[in-house]
C-alpha cells in the first residue's frame, strides 16, 4: 500500500459564523460559505486522500468551524488553528483547550495583516511561540514580505525546537522576476532543519493571478527542492483561494508534471509523508502503521 496523498493546505469558512475581514465582495465567488463538501469531488478526482485544514481568520470561531468540519469528514487529518499570540496567557488557555484532540496539530495567525513586519519578534508573541515549542505544536508562517522570511532564522534561533512551515513558498515572484532575492532569503531560512515549506499557492504575481503556467512555477519548485529537499516540502492545494487562480483541479494538474518528475520516494514525501511527519498526524486517522 502506498502512502496516502495529503493536501497540507486547505481552508473552510463561513462569514455567517466567523469574521473574515479580508473576505470582501471583490473576492467573489468565494466570499460566501466554503465547505469541505464543495471541494471533495475534486479531491477524489485528484487522488487526494486527506487534507490539513488551515486557519483563515484571527478568531476562535474560525477554528471551531474547522473542528466541526473535521468531525463530519474523516478525510480531514489535521487542523492548524488560531491562537492569540500577542497574549501569552490567552494562548496558553487556547492550547490547553485543545488537549486530548489529536487533530489540533499547529497554529497560524495572519501575520501578513499586521502593520509591523517584525510582529513575530515582539516579546509577547515570542513568549507564545515558546508555548508552541513546549507543547510540540507547529507554526505556519504566512510570509508575504521579504522581511517575513528574513526573520524566520531569528525566530528559529530563539526557539530551536519550534517546527515552522513557510506557506506558499513565501510567494515567489512568478511571472515577474527571477526570484534572486526570494532564493537568498529562503536559503537562509532553510538552513534550520526545523523549517519546512509548502508547495502551494503558487500563482502568478501579475495582475491576473490565474495567468500562471507549469513552466513558470517549475524553477521555483526546483530551487525549493534544492534548498529543503523532499523531506521538508509538502503539497498544498490552497482551496478555496485556488478558485480565484484557476481552480483546484487546474492547480493540481499544473503541479502534477513537476511531482511526476520526482523519483518515487521524493514524490511520496512531497505528496504526503512530509506533511504527516511535520504535523505529526494521527497514524490511525491516516490508516497507516504508527
Amino acid at each position: 500500500m502506498s502512502f496516502p496523498v495529503i493536501d497540507a493546505h486547505q481552508h473552510v469558512w463561513d462569514p455567517s459564523r466567523a469574521v473574515y475581514d479580508w473576505l470582501t465582495p471583490e473576492a467573489a465567488p468565494i466570499d460566501g460559505a466554503m465547505a469541505f463538501a464543495d471541494v471533495a469531488p475534486e479531491l477524489r478526482a485528484a487522488g487526494v486522500d486527506f487534507t490539513v485544514q488551515v486557519q483563515s481568520a484571527d478568531n476562535p470561531e474560525d477554528t471551531a468551524l474547522m473542528r466541526e468540519s473535521a468531525a463530519r469528514h474523516p478525510e480531514v487529518a489535521g487542523i492548524v488553528g488560531y491562537a492569540p499570540l500577542e497574549d501569552p496567557e490567552a494562548t496558553a488557555r487556547t492550547l490547553a483547550s485543545w488537549d486530548g484532540d489529536p487533530l489540533m496539530v499547529g497554529v497560524r495567525t495572519l501575520i501578513h495583516n499586521q502593520p509591523d513586519p517584525d510582529w513575530l519578534l515582539r516579546p509577547d508573541v515570542d513568549a507564545s511561540l515558546g508555548l508552541l515549542e513546549e507543547r510540540g505544536l507547529s507554526f505556519d508562517v504566512v510570509a508575504v514580505l521579504s522581511r517575513h522570511v528574513e526573520i524566520i532564522p531569528l525566530v528559529g534561533a530563539r526557539h530551536p525546537g519550534l517546527r515552522m512551515v513557510i506557506d506558499h513558498l513565501a510567494k515567489p515572484p512568478i511571472g515577474v522576476g527571477d526570484g534572486a532575492e526570494w532564493a537568498r532569503l529562503m536559503e537562509a531560512a532553510a538552513e534550520n532543519e526545523n523549517v519546512f515549506a509548502k508547495v502551494s499557492g503558487l500563482y502568478s504575481a501579475t495582475e491576473d493571478s490565474s495567468a500562471w503556467t507549469t513552466e513558470q512555477i517549475r524553477p521555483f519548485v526546483d530551487r525549493a527542492m534544492e534548498m529543503f529537499g523532499p523531506e521538508r516540502l509538502m503539497y498544498g492545494g490552497d482551496w478555496p483561494i485556488s478558485v480565484l487562480s484557476g481552480g483546484y483541479t487546474r492547480v493540481w494538474q499544473g503541479l502534477r508534471p513537476i511531482f511526476d518528475a520526482l523519483d518515487a520516494d521524493a514524490r511520496e514525501r512531497v505528496l504526503g509523508r512530509t506533511a504527516a511527519e511535520f504535523y505529526r498526524l494521527d497514524a490511525r486517522r491516516l490508516g497507516v502503521a504508527g
